[in-house]
């Protein structure tokens, strides 16, 4: 028997991907990440199927559950929200579950910024205005970040940035940013993508702390901020340019 990483989408059950429904119909037991997974999604889970709040749990007792499941004789899900490469703790659960010889496999999902993304109706690389997605968060009561891994230093580039698990600072990550994009830089910030409590809200870099602060906005929310996020004067991009000569390009069947 196998333990599945399954990355949950943003919330929304019909985000999950097909092979994570089918995984999920499959599992005697499944470990969810609590309130961020709707009644809906753990629905796919077979009937008498035991389902796991781990939002009280520390990592050893989650990492027990997955191993007394696979050696009782069970396939085993483990929801993560969003997709499991993206801050899900896989990581140190896969390296417990190695040394502890269990089987596992990762099943991907819809990340957050993605959802995001959709709900505002952008792209987040726009012909040369953006072409850069920086991911990261900002610490607070969570692990240090790697030395170098500075908002500044991210800032520097110029790249458009998908902020996690931030919002609840967003006055330090408006204050670091503002020397390096400037106070009209465009931002959004969208709270629970996909789902029914979802907000959205879009401004400007110098504003934006106090909207989100009005909004009652305080978890599970993304940060965009990047001139992607307002750009309308700018260039086809040459992938499907006139201009490309397509003559050595393989024909497709279907046209």
């Amino acid at each position: 028997m196998t333990v599945h990483f399954i990355g949950a989408g943003p919330g929304a059950a019909d985000l999950i991907t097909v092979r994570g429904r089918d995984l999920l119909a499959r599992c005697e037991l499944c470990l969810y990440p609590g309130s961020l997974t709707p009644d809906d999604l753990l629905a796919y889970c077979p009937p008498g199927a035991r389902l796991v709040d781990t939002a009280g749990l520390d990592l050893d007792r989650i990492v027990a559950e997955l191993v007394e499941g696979h050696r009782a004789g069970k396939e085993v899900a483990r929801l993560c929200s969003g997709d499991p490469s993206i801050y899900s703790a896989v990581a140190e659960q896969a390296r417990r579950l190695d040394a502890a010889g269990v089987p596992y496999r990762i099943t991907p999902g819809v990340p957050a910024f993605a959802a995001a993304a959709a709900v505002l109706g952008r792209e987040l690389t726009v012909p040369e205005v953006g072409q850069s997605l920086v991911l990261t968060r900002v610490r607070a009561r969570s692990t240090a970040m790697p030395p170098g891994e500075t908002l500044a230093a991210f800032g520097a580039t110029g790249s458009t940035l998908a902020l996690h698990l931030a919002v609840n600072r967003i006055e330090q990550v408006a204050e670091e940013l503002l020397p390096h994009y400037g106070p009209d830089c465009p931002v959004a910030v969208v709270a629970r993508a996909s789902q029914d409590a979802e907000q959205v809200l879009r401004g400007r870099l110098d504003e934006i702390a106090g909207q989100v602060r009005a909004a009652g906005i305080g978890a599970a929310a993304m940060i965009f901020v990047g001139r992607v996020l307002a750009a309308e004067s700018f260039p086809d991009s040459f992938l499907y340019s006139p201009g490309r000569d397509r003559s050595a390009q393989p024909h497709s069947s279907q046209g």
